[in-house]
């Protein structure tokens, strides 16, 4: 079982480590503060162990067998992420045009589980994230153990791994906030995250 435990958080890592949706919105609400950064991080995490306990009850499979179901979540997901990148870039054109919003306002009017539901749903609303746990976890499942509840414990320990790991992400950002808060640095950074979300979103939607 240690064998196994290892093989899988080192697996946990390379999966983590993948530049993908959830990074740049983890990154993007960082930029705001590190309330937002961490609560994004736990909506994510709640879908990873959401779509791993579904995985362990086999249901995804009915995903991946509906082409129908399939591209409709697809449909679904890309959409969010193209708002979500509009959103961003719209924020940063702002500041470019010297219009935006005060920093005291807009942390204001994102306050509650604002930051919570774009994670998680940026997670659930991705058909790939399904699948991928439906293939991921059962590897890691030991010869003879029941494969239920050891795969919702493998799901709920990826879940929490990953906390730890987008932490390191939202802990560097604040860190780096001196730098970051200057106008035409975070500008940049909305801009670079709010395009890749545009962009894996218009992919998501043309991936036939």
């Amino acid at each position: 079982m240690l064998t196994t435990l290892i093989a899988f958080f080192g697996a946990c890592v390379v999966v983590a480590a993948a530049p993908g949706p959830s990074t740049m919105l983890i990154i993007k609400e960082s930029l705001r503060s590190r309330r937002a950064g961490f609560l994004t991080v736990l909506g994510n995490e709640t879908g990873v162990f959401v779509w791993g306990v579904v995985a362990a009850f086999g249901l995804t499979a009915l995903l991946a067998a509906s082409e129908v179901a399939y591209d409709v979540m697809r449909i679904v997901g890309a959409g969010v992420l193209i708002l979500f990148g509009v959103q961003t870039l719209r924020a940063a054109w702002r500041r470019e045009g010297g219009t935006q919003v005060d920093d005291d306002e807009e942390k204001a009017a994102r306050s509650g589980w604002a930051s919570y539901r774009m994670g998680l749903v940026v997670n659930l609303a991705n058909p790939k994230a399904a699948i991928f746990a439906m293939s991921f976890l059962p590897q890691f499942v030991p010869s003879g153990a029941p494969q239920l509840p050891t795969m919702v414990a493998l799901a709920a320990l990826w879940a929490v791994f990953e906390i730890g790991y987008y932490g390191l992400y939202v802990w560097f950002v604040v860190r780096m906030k001196g730098v970051i808060s200057r106008a035409g640095v975070r500008r940049r950074l909305e801009q670079v995250s709010g395009g890749v979300l545009l962009l894996l979103g218009i992919r998501m939607a043309a991936d036939v």
